[in-house]
């Protein structure tokens, strides 16, 4: 009986030793019992998200990675995310929530943004996002607003740029001058001539499309940076170089020409086939000043029809963090709308360079006046209608359909 009893005590003995010796092993597996017991009794909320990027793009492969990220980060959350072609997103939307239906939460560009919010289609959430927007760009901002009012979460910039080869051109064109000068002197480049595409150009020749009260008031720095692009134009048909960013791809990713006007979106395609060869500056200056491309804004927006809004926004909230948008700036190429994102990379600071004169796309029912009187640009290109003329009478007919 007393062997039995020493045994015993011996046994108690070295149990509490060897738990002694673990440091705390006991202490560490119950706290590993009661996280996995408070994440069984978390209350979890569904949050459902659209985005539409592309299948196997490096958009979709980083969104994927930074979703993955959340629901380990956010157990608090359910992301169910769900892939919509961007051709049909907008219909997509608008439908569902015209019927009471659609996500909580979608990322998209703020093409769109001021006639879904004049039309009731996007949540307000300028309470609901009070104070925690003061590390994001201001010109992120702006493009997340109407009227004053806060319609979404600002996620990247996008704008055209001017982009080349460093083994055909070395340094990019600082002024209008140089650019004409070069492709004079027989350097090719595609550059893209569209309503969209040279923008940025009227603010190189002082011009504006718009007044502070968005009457058009397109005049001579208009007409002036129209006229010079026709002289570009002309040198591109003479040559046979791509006079849109389509055409310009193969030519300017397979090296026959030395540069290409478009937005950082088409920066993956760019990179991947020049590699190191690759840079990007301003559209370049000129005798008015800096260029001011259409800044557009990539932002995760709201529906006013959700249930879990104060959580979609605290969803969009992490999705755009400086962690987030490091990754997406890193692995899908967009430039980060979060002023806190450490960037190194030149390729983006370039983006952000050529971004600092960007004119913020506007929210205003009057933009339409600029797509349907100035977008008929083949009368000065094609055929030779002068550009003071025709910038004239876009102007008469732009206002006579206020």
């Amino acid at each position: 009986m007393k062997k039995s009893l020493f045994v015993l005590f011996s046994l108690v003995l070295i149990s509490a030793f060897v738990l002694s010796a673990c440091g705390g092993a006991a202490p560490a597996a119950e706290e590993a019992m009661k996280k996995d017991h408070a994440e069984e009794s978390m209350e979890v909320t569904e949050v459902t998200f659209w985005h539409a990027y592309g299948t196997g793009s490096a958009e979709e492969t980083a969104m994927t990675a930074l979703l993955a990220q959340a629901a380990e980060d956010m157990p608090q959350y359910k992301i169910n995310a769900l892939q919509i072609p961007f051709d049909d997103i907008y219909t997509k939307y608008r439908t569902d929530v015209a019927s009471g239906a659609g996500p909580d939460m979608f990322i998209a560009p703020n093409d769109s943004l001021g006639d879904d919010a004049r039309a009731g289609l996007i949540a307000d959430v300028t309470a609901l996002a009070d104070g925690k927007l003061g590390d994001y760009a201001p010109l992120s901002v702006e493009g997340m607003s109407v009227d004053g009012v806060l319609y979404g979460i600002p996620e990247s910039l996008k704008a055209v740029a001017f982009w080349y080869n460093t083994d055909m051109m070395p340094e990019a064109p600082a002024t209008t001058d140089d650019l004409k000068a070069m492709m004079e002197g027989g350097t090719p480049v595609a550059l893209s001539f569209g309503c969209y595409h040279h923008w940025g150009f009227f603010g190189s020749f002082g011009g504006e499309i718009f007044d502070n009260s968005w009457t058009v008031v397109a005049g001579d720095g208009v007409a002036e940076s129209m006229s010079y692009l026709n002289d570009l134009y002309q040198l591109s048909v003479e040559n046979g170089w791509p006079k849109n960013d389509s055409d310009g791809l193969a030519p300017f990713t397979e090296g026959t020409v030395a540069a290409i006007t478009n937005g950082n979106w088409a920066m993956g395609d760019y990179k991947a086939a020049l590699g190191d060869k690759l840079a990007v500056a301003p559209l370049p200056a000129g005798p008015g000043g800096a260029a001011n491309p259409l800044l557009g804004v990539d932002g995760y927006y709201f529906n006013p029809n959700s249930a879990n809004l104060e959580a979609a926004i605290e969803v969009a909230l992490y999705l755009t963090n400086a962690d987030a948008q490091t990754m997406m700036m890193n692995d899908a190429g967009h430039v980060p709308a979060l002023t806190t994102v450490e960037v190194t990379d030149p390729l983006m600071l370039g983006l952000l360079e050529g971004f600092g004169n960007a004119y913020v796309r506007p929210q205003v029912p009057e933009l339409g006046l600029y797509w349907s009187n100035f977008c008929g640009t083949d009368q000065v290109f094609e055929a030779g209608t002068p550009a003071a003329d025709w910038v004239a009478e876009a102007t008469t007919n732009a206002n006579k359909s206020e």
